[in-house]
């Protein structure tokens, strides 16, 4: 009986810790704004764009994914 009682304790605490992580409208935000991003850039990189493509490509995946992650 207590390891099953110690079990569901555990369990509990896993699931507090999962749902702890909590986005708001601001980390959406910037998620969206790095999915434009990346989007315009592979669009801007098929039509022959070899300046701006990378530059929207890396701000994208680099600056604003990470910041939507971490922002609190």
């Amino acid at each position: 009986m207590a390891k099953k009682d110690k079990k569901e304790i555990k369990d509990k605490k896993v699931q507090d810790v999962l749902t702890d992580v909590k986005f708001t409208k601001k980390n959406f935000l910037f998620f969206g704004a790095g999915l434009v991003s990346v989007v315009i850039g592979f669009i801007l990189l098929s039509s022959g764009s070899i300046v701006l493509a990378p530059i929207l490509l890396v701000i994208g995946y680099l600056v604003l994914f990470p910041i939507g992650i971490l922002l609190k």
